[in-house]
This record gives C-alpha cells, sequence and structure tokens, in this order.
C-alpha cells in the first residue's frame, strides 16, 4: 500500500512523464507537419477519423475538435467500416488513421477500400516502419521515449501525445483557414461562448410602451412617476425632436434630495445626466454588458442606427443587466 507521501509523488511521476513526451513531439514537428496540415485544408469533403482501442477515444475527440473549428470532420470505427460503414466515405474525403504500433489489424483491413477510392491518408502512428505508415500518404511520428503507466503497458503518454498532435493540427488548420471567433460562435450556438458573440442588442432589448421616457419639459416629479412605473430605476428625458439629451436614475433621485429640501417641483433638464452612456441596436450584447461594467451602471438605452445626422439618435429601446444575465451573456 501507498502512503499519502508515495501517492502524490507518482502522480507528479506521470505528469512529468507525459509533460517530457510533449515536449519531444514538439521539438520534433517540422515540414512533414506543416504539409499535413496543408493536406487536410485542401480537403474538398470530410475529414474521417478512424481508429480503435485508446486510440479510437483520441480520434473522436480530433474529430470533435476539427468539427467545431471549421473543418467537418466525423469518426469512423474502422469495425464498423468493414461492414458497410465504409459507405459515409465520399472521393473528395480525406482519412486520419491512428495506431501507436501501426499494426492495427482492423485498420490494415480498411486500407485497401481506401487506396480503391483514392482517398488521401494521413497516418498518425508510433511505428513509421509499420504497415500502416507504409500505407499512407503522408505520416506523422507520436512515438514516445516510455508510457508514464508504472507497468509501462497502459496507453497513457502515447494517448496525450496523439492527442495534443490532433489539436496541433486543428489549430495550425483554423489559423491559416482564417477561422474567427464569430465562426466558432456559429457552430456552437447553444454554449456561453454562442451567446455572447450571437447575441445582439436588439434580440433583447424592451421596447414600445416598456421604454421609460418623459419630455424634457416636465417636472422632476413626472419623471419620477415614469421611472417607479416602469421599473428600471432610470428613465431617459428626450426633446421635441425624440432624441435622447439626458437620464435620471436612483442615484440621481438620492443625490437631490439630499441636496434640496424638496426638489421633486425642479424642471428635470435641471436635475438630470446629460450625455447619457446609450449603445446601437445591432451591438453585441456583450458590448452591452462591457459599456455597464465599465461605466457601473445597470441599464443602458438603446439607440436607433441613425444613417444621418440629421435623423439623429433616437431611443428605440432599454436593456437591463437582468436581461442579460437571463440570457446568460454574463
Amino acid at each position: 500500500m501507498l502512503n499519502q507521501k508515495e501517492i502524490i509523488a507518482e502522480g507528479r511521476r506521470t505528469v512529468a512523464v507525459e509533460a517530457a513526451a510533449l515536449k519531444e513531439l514538439g521539438e520534433r514537428l517540422g515540414e512533414d507537419f506543416a504539409r499535413a496540415v496543408t493536406m487536410l485544408a485542401a480537403c474538398q469533403g470530410k475529414v474521417v477519423v478512424t481508429g480503435v482501442g485508446k486510440s479510437g477515444i483520441i480520434c473522436r475527440k480530433i474529430a470533435a475538435t476539427l468539427a467545431s473549428t471549421g473543418t467537418p470532420a466525423l469518426f469512423l470505427h474502422p469495425t464498423e467500416g468493414l461492414h458497410g460503414d465504409l459507405g459515409v466515405l465520399a472521393k473528395t474525403d480525406l482519412v486520419i488513421a491512428i495506431s501507436y504500433s501501426g499494426t492495427t489489424e482492423e485498420l490494415l483491413k480498411i486500407i485497401p477500400a481506401l487506396k480503391r477510392q483514392g482517398l488521401p491518408l494521413l497516418v498518425l502512428t508510433g511505428n513509421l516502419e509499420s504497415e500502416l505508415a507504409r500505407s499512407s500518404d503522408l505520416v506523422l511520428d507520436i512515438s514516445i521515449s516510455r508510457e508514464a503507466c508504472p507497468l509501462g503497458l497502459a496507453p497513457t503518454a502515447s494517448t496525450t501525445v496523439t492527442l495534443a498532435l490532433g489539436d496541433a493540427l486543428a489549430s495550425a488548420l483554423l489559423a491559416l483557414k482564417g477561422f474567427k471567433a464569430e465562426d466558432f460562435a456559429l457552430r456552437h450556438p447553444g454554449g456561453a461562448l454562442g451567446r455572447r458573440l450571437l447575441l445582439r442588442v436588439a434580440d433583447i432589448m424592451h421596447q414600445g410602451a416598456s421604454i421609460p421616457l418623459v419630455g424634457d419639459g416636465v417636472s422632476l416629479k413626472e419623471a419620477l412617476f415614469e421611472m417607479s412605473g416602469k421599473g428600471f430605476g432610470v428613465t431617459g428625458i428626450r426633446d421635441e425632436l425624440g432624441s435622447l439629451v439626458g437620464v435620471l436614475t436612483d442615484g440621481d433621485l438620492r443625490r437631490l434630495f439630499s441636496e434640496y429640501e424638496n426638489p421633486l417641483d425642479l424642471p428635470v433638464v435641471r436635475v438630470m445626466t446629460r450625455a447619457p452612456k446609450t449603445i446601437i441596436q445591432n451591438a453585441l450584447a456583450a458590448a452591452a454588458l462591457k459599456k455597464m461594467e465599465d461605466a457601473s451602471i445597470t441599464s443602458l438605452f438603446v439607440m436607433n442606427d441613425a444613417v444621418s445626422a440629421k435623423e439623429g439618435l433616437r431611443p428605440i429601446g432599454i436593456i437591463h443587466l437582468h436581461d442579460l444575465l437571463r440570457a446568460g451573456v454574463v
């Protein structure tokens, strides 16, 4: 039985072995890696990643990463491929086959079918002299000095290196294609990143009668009624042309009641905050959040996208911090 100190030491040894293997991989990347990325970029169809066992699990992750970063990809189990699933392959596809030993029987059995279709074959293996490596159009080396498993048997460092190489291929391919954060969000519309990069202010703003607005000729008392009735803790003040000229907030009210004995009859234009923070309707909801955080406020009036100075910017909505919270932008 290991004591606590020995358990910690074993964990650290495992991580150290895998870190060393990754360092060796990084130093080994060269022209073949660049050719592999170019080969993937030239694929007009989808990338089909295939392997069995622990390698098969890594294959699934590599295929998922490629698909989420702009390269159509899927995992094909070679055994299922031998029994009909090779039908998923098209002539425009490219195949990545992964086997550390390069002697995986199931993979070797599907190679003739791949060759008959003329599909480009990229192989990731630790045995560059293997039959699988010799069958490839291009081979990348995933060899390691030793496994992290204390018995030297369980795939540990080898699977870590294979996963890292798959990530390196996907990352370099992403950069080569000019893939952007917005492209990533389109493939992750249900996630937090998708919400931050796709959701617009216009999608969640309050409109119409729910917008707290008063004219610039009203008293503070009338503005207070509007503020209380709409529940945003703020009201906008607009001039006779409809342009937003100021805002009145809960904070302004607390300040006024500390400065004046009875401020309710004061003209609202005398006590409002001029040049209020606003945002346009087509801005990202994430941009609205940043404006609120930077200004330490909880609401923003949403303005139309003015096409000319003559038209002017007019309030067409309001967005509150709670709206961003509910939408999952925060």
